[in-house]
């Protein structure tokens, strides 16, 4: 499906998913907490929150931003070092999976732009892949392709804010150089550090009493007017339970103010937003439970800047 062409403000937040997003066998969580995400919200729906199915994109469309050699091996499993280059064990439903879930990113920058307001999609693994592999868990570089998308649907100029616990090194391959591309990128973990390019700002934070400071300064020292539209990579693996990159400190009640802070920007300043999940990894001391709950506060801070915006 597509709903790009609709105009006008809107209190519900379309927000992309299918059970295709879980169609690998792989099981790890960026592979499969999108369906967690999707049943808590089922059975505890936000207000203002609609679940959309998106087109999955094509293997052409991937190769705006990826080799075709690359593309190819996730889509064949041939060469095996190519197609499990983000981590995982290639299996026939892998390329079909991330397919999907970066239309659902590309869907949902299409829709935030259109509707001048908010979308999001239950997308995650997308920061870190490359133009010719995967990287980090993550396979083809959804925050890439929905930049692209943008710029293509009139955007003029895009910004990113990458608020995952490790650095966003394959956007700044994929996207920095370009003009029309900068980033606010806080991480907690040095895992695919970068140089930063022209526009983008990479700010490393080792104590979380700096952590929303840090956000807070950099958001004021943009000039809005300067973008039609920000990308939201909302990782909640900066949480002080996760163990891939969790960092002291880093409590709900901080991520909920960051996820507030964000949104409320946005608003404040009238630029449309489109989000994604990003990283969160459970393990022994951090439940599904707990994961999902940490991802709901992006999910309920966008359906609040939503019924603000238009009410």
């Amino acid at each position: 499906m597509t709903d790009a062409a609709h105009t006008g403000p809107d209190r519900l937040v379309h927000v992309y998913y299918s059970e295709d997003y879980v169609l690998s066998e792989y099981g790890f969580d960026t592979t499969r907490k999108a369906a967690w995400i999707a049943s808590d919200l089922d059975a505890a729906p936000i207000p203002g929150i609609i679940l959309q199915t998106p087109d999955p994109l094509t293997a052409a469309q991937l190769t705006q931003m990826h080799d075709p050699a690359y593309v190819d091996a996730v889509r064949i499993g041939e060469p095996a070092d190519l197609a499990e280059s983000n981590g995982f064990t290639w299996d026939p439903g892998l390329f079909r999976m991330v397919c999907s879930s970066n239309g659902g990113a590309v869907a949902a920058a299409r829709r935030a732009l259109a509707t001048k307001g908010v979308a999001g999609s239950l997308s995650s693994g997308l920061h870190h892949a490359r133009k010719r592999g995967g990287a980090g868990f993550c396979t083809f570089n959804g925050l890439a392709l929905a930049a692209r998308a943008a710029l293509d649907d009139g955007a003029r100029r895009i910004l990113v804010i990458d608020l995952d616990a490790h650095c966003g090194g394959g956007t700044a391959e994929l996207l920095g150089g370009d003009a029309r591309i900068a980033s606010v990128d806080i991480a907690v973990n040095a895992f695919d550090i970068y140089a930063t390019p022209a526009g983008f700002t990479l700010d490393l934070v080792r104590d979380a009493d700096d952590y929303l400071p840090t956000l807070r300064r950099r958001l004021d020292a943009l000039d809005p007017a300067a973008f039609d539209l920000v990308l939201y990579n909302a990782g909640m693996d900066p949480y002080e339970k996760c163990q891939i990159g969790g960092l002291r400190g880093m409590t709900h009640a901080v991520l909920a103010e960051r996820e507030a802070t964000v949104f409320a920007w946005c608003q404040a300043v009238g630029l449309p937003v489109a989000f994604v999940m990003a990283g969160g990894y459970t393990n022994a001391g951090f439940a599904e439970e707990e994961l999902v709950a940490l991802h709901r506060l992006t999910i309920s801070a966008a359906a609040t800047h939503a019924s603000r915006a238009s009410a």
